[in-house]
C-alpha cells in the first residue's frame, strides 16, 4: 500500500491572529496617545515660556520706568499707550466719565495680531512706540519668541499639522469693554484648543467670558449664571471668524488650517 505525502497547510490560528490585532491595536493607541502627549506638552510650553514670559517682561518694564506700555512718564495715566490718549475738554488726564472715551490704539511690533478688534499705535519717528523699541531701551529682556526680532511671536503646529502663529500686543480696554477692562495682553492666532488649555492653565477653567483670561469681545453677561465655550473647534478651517460670529460648519477637511481666536489677558498694572 503506497503513502500518500500530505503537505499540512500553513497558517495563522485564532489566537495568533488576535494577539497580533491586539498588538496592532496597542501600537495605534500609543501613536495615538503620543500625539495628544506631544501637543499638551507643546502647550504647556507657549504657556510657560511665551505667555508667562511676556507677562513678566511686561511686570518688568512698569519696575524699571514706573509706568506702563507707551505710558508718559512725566503725567503718568496708567494706562497701555495712555501717551496717546487724548482726554476730552473740561476732562482730567485720567478718572472722570471714561465708559466712551476714544481708546488709544494697541502697542505692537509691525501690525496688529490677525482678528484683533483695535488698530495698531503709529511707531512714531523714533519707534517710541514700537513694542520691541520700548523694551530694548528700559533693557528689559523680551522671551525668546519665534527668532531674533520676533520675540512677540511664537510658531506652532495645529491638530491638522499646518503652521499657526501666536502674536503678542498690549492695549488699554476702557471701563465697560466686552471682554474686560483695564490694561491687557492681547494674543492672536490661538486654535480653539489652545485657547482652553491656556485658560485652564490661567484661571482653572475653560470660560470665555470670566477670570483674567478671556475672548476677545464676548460680554461678561448676567452675574452668578454659567459661563459660555470658546467659539469654534479644531474641526473649523480659517476662513471662519469668531468673536461669536456665525461658524461655516461646510466644510471640515484635515489638510485644512484650523480656525483661530483673539484672547484677552488681563495684566495687574
Amino acid at each position: 500500500m503506497q503513502l500518500r505525502n500530505v503537505k499540512r497547510q500553513g497558517g495563522f490560528t485564532l489566537v495568533e491572529m488576535s494577539i497580533v490585532l491586539v498588538i496592532i491595536g496597542l501600537i495605534l493607541g500609543a501613536i495615538s496617545i503620543g500625539k495628544d502627549l506631544q501637543r499638551d506638552a507643546e502647550y504647556n510650553k507657549i504657556k510657560q515660556k511665551f505667555v508667562d514670559g511676556w507677562v513678566q517682561a511686561y511686570n518688568a518694564y512698569y519696575k524699571r520706568t514706573g509706568v506702563v506700555l507707551g505710558d508718559n512718564q512725566q503725567q503718568p495715566r496708567f494706562m497701555v499707550n495712555g501717551a496717546n490718549y487724548a482726554a476730552a475738554a473740561g476732562q482730567p488726564i485720567s478718572g472722570g466719565n471714561m465708559v466712551n472715551v476714544v481708546k488709544p490704539s494697541a502697542i505692537c511690533h509691525g501690525a496688529v495680531g490677525p482678528k484683533m478688534d483695535r488698530a495698531l499705535q503709529a511707531a512714531g519717528a523714533n519707534n517710541e512706540f514700537d513694542l520691541h523699541a520700548l523694551f530694548d531701551r528700559a533693557g528689559v529682556r523680551m522671551p525668546p519668541g519665534r527668532s531674533e526680532g520676533q520675540e512677540d511671536r511664537y510658531v506652532y503646529l495645529d491638530t491638522n499639522g499646518n503652521p499657526q502663529e501666536v502674536q503678542v500686543c498690549f492695549q488699554w480696554n476702557a471701563p465697560s469693554s466686552a471682554e474686560g477692562s483695564g490694561n491687557v495682553m492681547v494674543l492672536s492666532g490661538l486654535t480653539p484648543d489652545l485657547a482652553r488649555a491656556l485658560d485652564v492653565a490661567i484661571d482653572g477653567k475653560a470660560d470665555s467670558r470670566e477670570g483674567l483670561f478671556r475672548q476677545q469681545g464676548v460680554a461678561n453677561g448676567v452675574a452668578g449664571t454659567a459661563g459660555i465655550e470658546w467659539d469654534g473647534n479644531n474641526s473649523q478651517n480659517q476662513t471662519n471668524n469668531d468673536n461669536g460670529d456665525a461658524l461655516d460648519v461646510t466644510r471640515n477637511r484635515d489638510e485644512d488650517q484650523v480656525f483661530t481666536l483673539v484672547a484677552i489677558y488681563k495684566m495687574n498694572q
